[in-house]
């Protein structure tokens, strides 16, 4: 299998338009074209981390945690990036991270947790904005199905929960071909009246190249004209956080103890348990206490989370119950979401879980 086949998929639920700027996913070290035979994944790259991909005969890792953040401006051995980039050329590894643009896909790490949660009724916390833009073309009225469906095939068309959403009006366009032109309909040379449908479709922009792609193919026109039109609302399939609800509400001392249980986590600080049973709950793995005031406004009793200040938890000051379970504890289960994920999609391919501890946090 060529690395271009497996990132392909990867990038369909997660792509890279979805990290943050601060990011680097995506192919660091390695070609598309190239021939790889196994895959390890793994929460963090470390030299170890290597060895094992070494030793299990994986050319490819795939990692959460990018090993490289910023420009390297020289090579220094016993640095952390270097050792790692040196190994990786040295034995013909290639890398790929899936970071940001897979904590905020819906279908990412924090839904995954919710599934492990067992709650229901998900949806995105901190939905993104900027994602979405809207596709306005013309065709003539016998060719409105054809076009229409196109455009739902390349993935356009969703708005929440729903559909194959369109808005469709008739109208009369106008046109003269040139005499260099090969009209689909009319004279060279002469205006001329066409009765048309104006279709509008909502798409998130990262399927862009795939729904004009289907729009040409499908359109008669020798020249199709069409508008895409940017926009500022909210993207449910992308954002930060997950918010969802247990089936039968908890007391907050069993719900914490059912996710120490099924996030297999040694320890959690948390602000004082309230009396009150817990039903919503949101979560966010990795450090999200950004996303406390969001908790809040969206209703949750309880927000689930790494990196937690000490003032944060005065902040809260009794609105929400708030848990710090981690910032590893939280995120060590990018191997099993991928892995799973992988080997849905290529059964007879070696996906490979890394069998390595690479959290930097002890516990007494």
């Amino acid at each position: 299998m060529k690395i271009k086949e497996l990132t392909n998929f990867l990038e369909s639920f997660a792509p890279l338009t979805f990290q943050e700027e601060y990011d680097n996913s995506g192919l660091l070290a390695g070609k598309p074209e190239q021939e790889i035979t196994a895959a390890l994944v793994c929460l963090d790259i470390t030299p170890a981390t290597i060895d094992e991909a070494i030793s299990r005969n994986c050319n490819l890792i795939i990692s959460h945690h990018p090993f490289i953040f910023h420009g390297l401006k020289r090579i220094e051995p016993g640095k952390m990036e270097s050792d790692i980039l040196v190994g990786v050329i040295k034995h013909d590894i290639a890398v790929y991270a899936i970071h940001t643009n897979l904590d905020n896909a819906f279908s990412g790490l924090n839904g995954f947790l919710c599934r492990k949660l067992g709650l229901s009724n998900c949806r995105i916390l901190s939905e993104r904005k900027g994602m979405l833009s809207k596709l306005v073309t013309f065709c003539p009225l016998d060719f409105t199905d054809k076009i229409r469906q196109a455009m739902f095939d390349a993935g356009a068309g969703t708005i929440g929960k729903y559909d194959f959403c369109s808005y469709t009006v008739s109208g009369q366009g106008t046109f003269r071909a040139s005499s260099e032109a090969n009209p689909f309909v009319g004279l060279k040379n002469s205006l001329h009246f066409e009765d048309e449908s104006r279709i509008e479709v909502i798409f998130p922009d990262h399927l862009r190249s795939k729904l004009l792609e289907g729009l040409l193919a499908f359109h008669p026109y020798e020249e199709v004209a069409y508008d895409i039109y940017p926009l500022s609302n909210t993207f449910p399939g992308c954002g930060a956080g997950m918010t969802g609800e247990l089936n039968k509400p908890a007391k907050a001392g069993d719900f914490l103890e059912l996710v120490k249980h099924k996030l297999n986590i040694k320890a959690i600080r948390h602000t004082r348990l309230p009396e009150k049973k817990i039903k919503q709950v949101a979560i966010c793995s990795g450090s999200g206490s950004y996303l406390i005031q969001d908790a809040v406004a969206a209703g949750a009793d309880v927000f689930l989370t790494a990196d937690i200040r000490y003032h944060d938890f005065f902040d809260v000051n009794g609105r929400i119950l708030l848990a710090d379970i981690g910032h590893y504890e939280s995120e060590q289960w990018i191997k099993d979401l991928l892995t799973e994920r992988l080997m849905e999609k290529f059964p007879t391919f070696a996906v490979l879980s890394s069998g390595l501890n690479t959290n930097p946090v002890y516990y007494l």
